[in-house]
């Protein structure tokens, strides 16, 4: 695990591996989750409260060929993954099975997820519309992953949270949560939009706790670098009953009586836990917005909706395709115990990598240190970062001066917006050999 979302969604989906033991590590990196973020990542799994130990990447290494476990869940970003991945590859024989996949809303499929993850033994997605799609993506490029199903773990959870226990009054539910992402919308005067409508809620219902719920302050490692956090742009007047706010998303939507996002797997927990939701749509529908995923469910809407406190429940025939089969649908701990057997009868084979690139050592230390930053204190990586930097913006200047340009794809859909002002170790059962992952 490395950033605060990877740590969120390993723990939780490791969590649903009954008979397994696991031994969580957090590998360093210049993203690594803080250990506030990792105490909210694991609230509510079954790793709650348990201490994370922190790795590099050598000591990760050697621990797995110390311990030599059956399975490494590598749940980390693209660029660390392919990292951690083929240096475990690079074990042989006895290296462990790897396991590996993407949190949260994955359409639009994309290459460079698969790219990056290409020599994993079992890859995990969230819905057959996922599966479908990647496969599709995979087999255009010439590979064939080993895609495996698994209902997002955050889905079963939310309902029992919100639960009162025995003698408590429910939880009241006036709390109106934006879901933040750090790059949807990237644009400050976008951001600034969103500040200003929830403003607005905020004054015209002040019954209403309005929390704009982000993973991280201004300053906090992310998955994503957020340029314009929005703790940093809500300035000026600010009703009382509108915040910003950390925290576990559960223990927000058990308060919640509707959520609103651009895009973002708060949606589907929120689906899941029966708070209505409004995915707003006046920025356009556009995979670059990570929101197409959304057409069809009846949850898009514009802000003059979230202005009524309109929300919306799904359309029941998007949910089936869309994260909510059934669980007996999912196949990702049979297809990992089938591997853990294959490793056991010495014939797991190795997937061929995606990458191509020329550049031998130098490359791969240029690559390493991309992924891990200051983190990683190889000669290779440091040796290849001297050399690579000033080759990459004498790269940039050449493309500048070229006139190069990447063209702007238009939204699907849509709409005009008026300014806006400045203002892991696994066991298995008893007497059954140990499994892990990481």
């Amino acid at each position: 695990m490395d950033s605060d979302s990877f740590v969120k969604w390993g723990a939780a989906t490791l969590s649903r591996a009954i008979g397994w033991d696991v031994d969580l590590v957090l590998i360093e990196s210049d993203v690594s989750a803080t250990e506030r973020q990792v105490d909210i990542a694991l609230l509510h799994t079954a790793f709650e409260g348990v201490a994370v130990r922190r790795l590099s990447l050598r000591q990760l290494i050697a621990q797995v060929r110390e311990a030599r476990p059956d399975g490494v869940f590598v749940s980390t970003r693209g660029p660390v993954a392919e990292v951690v991945i083929s240096e475990l590859i690079a074990l042989g024989e006895d290296r462990p099975v790897l396991l590996t996949g993407l949190p949260g809303i994955s359409i639009p499929a994309k290459w460079k997820g698969v790219f990056l993850r290409a020599q994993a033994d079992v890859f995990v997605l969230h819905s057959h519309r996922e599966v479908a799609a990647y496969r599709e993506l995979a087999t255009e490029h010439g590979l064939e992953p080993a895609f495996a199903l698994a209902t997002l773990p955050f889905l079963a959870t939310p309902d029992a949270l919100a639960a009162p226990a025995a003698g408590d009054e429910p939880a009241p539910r006036t709390r109106v949560v934006f879901a933040a992402q750090a790059t949807v919308p990237a644009d400050r005067g976008d951001r600034l939009r969103i500040i200003s409508w929830l403003r607005t809620l905020a004054t015209r219902h002040r019954e209403l706790d309005v929390v704009i719920k982000v993973r991280g302050l201004a300053g906090d490692p992310q998955t994503h670098h957020e340029h314009f956090p929005f703790d940093t742009l809500m300035t000026g007047p600010v009703p009382s009953n509108l915040r910003v706010a950390t925290g576990s998303m559960a223990v927000h939507l058990g308060h919640a009586a509707g959520l609103v996002t651009v895009s973002s797997t708060a949606a589907i927990e929120a689906i899941a836990a029966g708070v209505p939701v409004i995915v707003l749509d006046d920025f356009g529908v556009d995979p670059a917005l990570i929101n197409t995923v959304f057409e069809g469910s009846g949850l898009l809407a514009s802000k003059d909706e979230l202005m009524r406190a309109k929300f919306r429940h799904p359309d029941p025939h998007w949910l089936q395709e869309n994260y909510f089969h059934p669980l007996s649908d999912d196949d990702w701990i049979e297809r990992s115990e089938a591997a853990f057997r294959t490793r056991d009868g010495g014939t797991l084979g190795v997937r061929p990598r995606a990458r191509q690139s020329r550049g031998g050592m130098l490359r791969t230390g240029w690559e390493r240190r991309r992924a891990f930053g200051r983190a990683d204190t190889s000669t290779l990586g440091t040796v290849a970062f001297i050399i690579g930097t000033p080759l990459q913006f004498a790269r940039r200047l050449a493309r500048r001066a070229r006139g190069v340009q990447t063209p702007v794809r238009a939204p699907i859909a849509s709409r005009r917006l008026e300014p806006v002002e400045s203002q892991a170790t696994v066991r298995a059962p008893k007497g059954a050999r140990h499994r892990t992952a990481r």
